[in-house]
Order: C-alpha cells, then sequence, then structure tokens
C-alpha cells in the first residue's frame, strides 16, 4: 500500500490529506493514514502544513 500512496502523491503534485489518498487509491482512510505515519517516520512523507503530506524536495 505504501508504493501506492507515494504514487498518489507523485500524482497529486501537491499536498494532499490522508481522506484524498484514500479516494484516489480505493483504499480504507484509516489504513492511509496509518501506513503514512510509517512513512513520516522514515523520512519518505513530509508534512509541510498540519494534516497534509507530501513527497520531499528532491
Amino acid at each position: 500500500m505504501e508504493n501506492k500512496i507515494l504514487e498518489a502523491m507523485k500524482k497529486a503534485g501537491k499536498p494532499v490529506r490522508p481522506g484524498d489518498v484514500a479516494d484516489m487509491i480505493g483504499e480504507e482512510s484509516k489504513e492511509v493514514s496509518k501506513a503514512i505515519s510509517k512513512l513520516k517516520k522514515n523520512g519518505a512523507v513530509i508534512s509541510p502544513k498540519r494534516c497534509y503530506y507530501s513527497l520531499p524536495e528532491k
């Protein structure tokens, strides 16, 4: 699921909420939130503003 989330964020091209990502990939919002938390701890995802997540700048 993490790969799907990262792909959806890449396609969005802007900070998105977990609920938006869940809609994009057809997953449960709660599960997406958990996965995003894990990705954030690993540094794969950043939170530029409260409740929004995006990929770090390369």
